[in-house]
């Protein structure tokens, strides 16, 4: 990874105030924390996204919301990437994932999408599969709840001491990829998150 090219870190989520907490949007929660945590504001739209941008670990950052709804995804981050001319290994998408339970963070260095319809749009429109993800539980729905109906609930009030606790490793995450890489990031926070559920 060269120190000059810029990173982009995009979290994936759908746009408006009825998803806003949603389990769905946890990619948007994640770049709401990194905001949070190093003062960096969402001021522009640029290629159907919600964009910010700082230096993070000596890094030129942007920080992306793609505000093209989930499925349509791909248009957004490929589009910021050929204008900022990010390389795949300066990208990492951050997801919700319905195979992991609640409180499990898991980086990985490329794979397909899961079923995850912003990460299948990416990998579409991109011709790759070849760049960092970091996948973030929500859990199976309960009983015979439909996947896509499930996504899209709210977190209870039960669940959100350990959600706190996942935006908070995410974006520690995030900061140890762009630092160190992906490879340390993966060996200090793939896992069960100490303290959730």
């Amino acid at each position: 990874m060269e120190a000059h090219v810029p990173f982009l870190i995009v979290g994936l989520g759908n746009p408006g105030r009825e998803f806003k907490l949603t389990r769905h949007n946890i990619g948007f929660m994640v770049i709401d924390q990194l905001c949070k945590d190093h003062q960096i504001r969402l001021s522009r739209m640029q290629s159907k996204a919600l964009v910010g941008s700082s230096i993070l670990a000596g890094h030129k950052t942007i920080l992306a919301k793609p505000y093209t709804y989930m499925n349509l995804s791909g248009n957004s981050v490929g589009g910021l990437m050929n204008f900022y001319k990010v390389g795949l290994a300066n990208l990492i998408v951050v997801h919700d994932d319905l195979d992991l339970p609640l409180g499990t963070l898991r980086l990985r260095p490329d794979g397909g999408s899961g079923g995850q319809r912003g990460l299948a749009s990416i990998i579409e429109r991109l011709g790759t599969d070849k760049f960092a993800r970091l996948r973030l539980g929500i859990g199976r729905p309960p009983g015979r709840m439909d996947p896509a109906d499930y996504v899209l609930t709210r977190f209870s009030a039960s669940e959100w001491q350990t959600v706190l606790l996942v935006l908070e490793q995410a974006a520690a995450a995030v900061g140890e990829f762009l630092e160190f890489g992906l490879e340390t990031a993966m060996n200090r926070f793939n896992g069960r998150i100490e303290g959730g559920d």
